[in-house]
């Protein structure tokens, strides 16, 4: 086998060409990552029926795990924007801000919707109420187009279950309670900062909405919309029992060492459980004619937007498992943890992928495969790495990437007004978030 060295150098023509045919030649990720596996694990002089080994033990092995839990997630989302009730949580968000508020209130709810929904669809969906709140209130679509689309990024990255920082979680081991609570409160300062571009520089562009229907026009077109508390449950209610989980595993055990609270707590606050009953309590959010076919239609499409994402990860395990037979950990404990580039290194990777290739999955995915063999190597907290990972996964957003086009396009902004105005948007909102993580590993620590 190679020296470490060299093994290193291999890993940095296997990240090249995955920025390559997934960037530039639009290869399917998933065909990339088995393909750069394959050439890695042969490359640094690992026996041939080694290399297969790893590829079907790290495909296999990382969908035992979360393969359940992206589906589930997925399902919900789809639930969650069929039901109305994607627009029902904004509607209540709107009530508490007020509709003077408009950018703020759709930073907020681009911020909870995008927990389970993607960002490309969560825009889709809330775009019509955007552009007619722009057009009540009088405001610049560019404004509104920012705040809708930054506050959906802040999640959509950084906080399960959505499936990239689901997928990283797993790839990495980490706690997934603790992943959703310090994503969720690195999100926060995210989307502010986001709105704050949102408020100062897209209202330099003048961009009206080309909609006639108003904000009353399109809630009465909707007719009546689930209650707000019932479209919340699904989403709240399996975060809680995941975090409860995470807590019930403390070393301290604050639920008792003993008796059945602390195993039944673990029990329903498995991921794989969770993620369960919030597909169940999603289904209360269906009206009665809509039951049979027209779910049986959107579990279908929701299994089928997870499929894709679950080819990518479980891709992204088999070349983590190449990786791990490599000589690249053990260079890098000698060699380079002197660096001291710490909770940094994560994020300088995954912004790299990002920029360089464009989908934030594929970005999170491949740094999480890259890094999982590395974590002890360099004392990085497992959760602390995902949000990282997460936070260099928003910078930058352009033209090689699908969601510039969803934003762009869905509010009429110019192509360069909106890398002016949301490209560098994006890149605010990632620094922000890391300086949130950097700050939080100031107090956790591995």
């Amino acid at each position: 086998m190679v020296s470490g060295g060299i093994a290193l150098l291999l890993l940095l023509v296997a990240v090249v060409l995955i920025v390559y045919f997934t960037g530039k030649l639009k290869v399917n990720a998933f065909v990339v990552l088995i393909m750069v596996a394959f050439l890695f694990g042969l490359a640094i002089g690992m026996p041939a029926l080694n290399v297969v080994k790893a590829i079907k033990d790290g495909f296999g092995g990382t969908l035992s795990s979360i393969g359940i839990v992206i589906v589930a997630g997925t399902i919900i989302g789809i639930i969650l924007e069929k039901t109305g009730a994607a627009l029902s949580m904004t509607q209540a968000i709107l009530k508490l801000v007020g509709k003077e508020r408009s950018p703020l209130a759709m930073s907020i709810a681009g911020y909870v919707v995008s927990i389970p929904v993607f960002c490309d669809s969560g825009y889709v969906i809330l775009t019509p109420l955007n552009k007619a709140l722009a057009k009540e209130s009088g405001t610049s679509m560019a404004v509104m187009a920012i705040a809708l689309s930054t506050g959906l990024y802040a999640t959509h990255t950084m906080v399960p279950p959505t499936p990239g920082p689901i997928a990283a979680a797993g790839t990495v081991g980490a706690d997934l309670g603790l992943v959703i609570l310090y994503g969720l409160i690195a999100a926060i300062p995210a989307m502010l900062a986001g709105y704050f571009w949102a408020i100062t520089i897209g209202k330099k562009y003048d961009i009206p909405s080309d909609v006639e229907e108003s904000y009353s026009d399109l809630i009465n077109k909707y007719g009546k919309l689930p209650s707000a508390f019932m479209s919340f449950m699904p989403l709240v209610v399996p975060i809680v029992l995941i975090l409860l989980k995470s807590v019930a595993d403390f070393p301290t055990k604050p639920f008792g060492k003993e008796g059945w609270l602390t195993p039944a707590i673990s029990f329903i606050g498995d991921p794989v459980t969770a993620l369960t009953i919030g597909v169940l309590i999603s289904l209360l959010l269906v009206k009665k004619e809509e039951m049979g076919t027209a779910v049986d239609k959107w579990m279908a499409a929701g299994i089928k937007d997870a499929a894709i994402i679950l080819a990518i990860t479980g891709a992204g395990g088999s070349f983590g498992k190449v990786l791990q037979g490599s000589p690249i950990v053990d260079f890098i404990k000698t060699n380079m943890t002197g660096l001291n580039l710490g909770i940094f290194l994560p994020f300088i990777i995954a912004a790299a992928l990002k920029t360089a290739q464009g989908s934030s999955t594929v970005a999170i995915i491949t740094t999480a495969t890259i890094l999982a063999p590395l974590l002890q190597t360099l004392g990085l907290n497992p959760a602390l790495t995902v949000i990282a990972i997460g936070a260099g996964a928003m910078v930058v957003s352009h033209a090689n990437d699908s969601y510039f086009w969803v934003v762009s396009q869905f509010s009429n902004m110019p192509v360069n007004t909106a890398y002016k105005a949301y490209t560098s948007a994006t890149a605010v909102e990632g620094i922000v978030a890391m300086i949130v993580v950097a700050v939080l590993s100031l107090f956790i620590h591995y």
